[in-house]
């Protein structure tokens, strides 16, 4: 039996991009090999409001204590090693059990599964099968795997995904690709991998989704997303919104919205932001 370091599993909405609005169970794994500590800074400069949360980590004492940050990585307990020991290695078993327990009916109607991080690509390809083979998941009929797009798929795991996809007309693997622009504070060379990204469309539909603040960072995502066309992307690509909180993300929605409709992209909302505050587990 495999097991998976959990960060956060929780039922709520999908906020942002394709299947925004839709019922949804959330699972976001442990570690990420970005940091993301540009978003919602000037360029070239870091947030360290991470460090002063950590200076107090003997404070918290769950993951839903620490407190939400309004520039970085909205999500940074879950990749963060100083906040690790808040996050359990779960069996898959457990995994299936608690998903069965916070599911309305107690089974897979029309929610959505939506496996997140961090980086869920990073570390736990070869869990997952176990996971989704566990009889309380034979419902399921539609996963979203939540990546920045850096990293390949293990050649039995692709193989595992196609087969599963396959195996029923009525099941859907999707990527959404948060691909990181310069924004974020991450290197391009080790951010932008559009090799990676189209292997993803073998197996599923894929976006692109660039979080983005500026007319600077919208021309950005044009160039870059040129970049994915030429290596043979060709799936949709969103523009969303900075802002983790709502002071943030109300500086910025319009605008970003408007730069989308300017170039002929689409608009990605933060659904989770005006509706929960982003709160933890929403």
């Amino acid at each position: 039996m495999s097991k998976i370091k959990i960060a956060e599993l929780f039922y709520s909405i999908q906020g942002e991009g394709r299947y925004m609005g839709v019922p949804s169970v959330f699972l976001r794994t442990f570690g990420c090999n970005f940091k993301c500590a540009g978003f919602g800074m000037l360029r070239g400069e870091s947030s360290t409001e991470v460090e002063a949360i950590a200076q107090r980590i003997t404070e918290f004492k769950t993951y839903n204590e620490l407190p939400l940050v309004s520039t970085g990585c909205d999500s940074y307990a879950s990749w963060d090693p100083r906040f690790k020991d808040l996050s359990p290695m779960l069996t898959t078993d457990a995994i299936a059990e608690r998903i069965m327990e916070i599911l309305p009916y107690k089974r897979w109607e029309d929610e959505h599964l939506v496996i997140t991080g961090g980086e869920p690509l990073l570390g736990w390809q070869r869990a997952y099968p176990d996971l989704l083979n566990h009889l309380s998941m034979t419902g399921l009929k539609e996963i979203t795997f939540e990546t920045n797009g850096t990293q390949k798929l293990d050649s039995k795991f692709k193989e595992y995904l196609t087969d599963w996809a396959f195996g029923s007309d009525e099941r859907e693997i999707t990527f959404s690709v948060s691909a990181k622009l310069s924004c974020s504070g991450e290197a391009r060379h080790e951010a932008i991998k559009p090799e990676v990204v189209c292997e993803y469309q073998e197996v599923g539909t894929t976006y692109l989704k660039f979080v983005i603040a500026t007319e600077e960072d919208a021309e950005e995502a044009l160039e870059t997303l040129d970049i994915y066309r030429a290596e043979g992307f060709t799936g949709h690509c969103y523009l969303m919104p900075v802002g983790g909180v709502e002071s943030v993300y109300t500086l910025n929605n319009r605008r970003v919205a408007e730069f989308a409709m300017k170039m002929g992209l689409r608009y990605s909302d933060r659904l989770q932001v005006p509706l929960f505050k982003n709160e933890w587990g929403t």
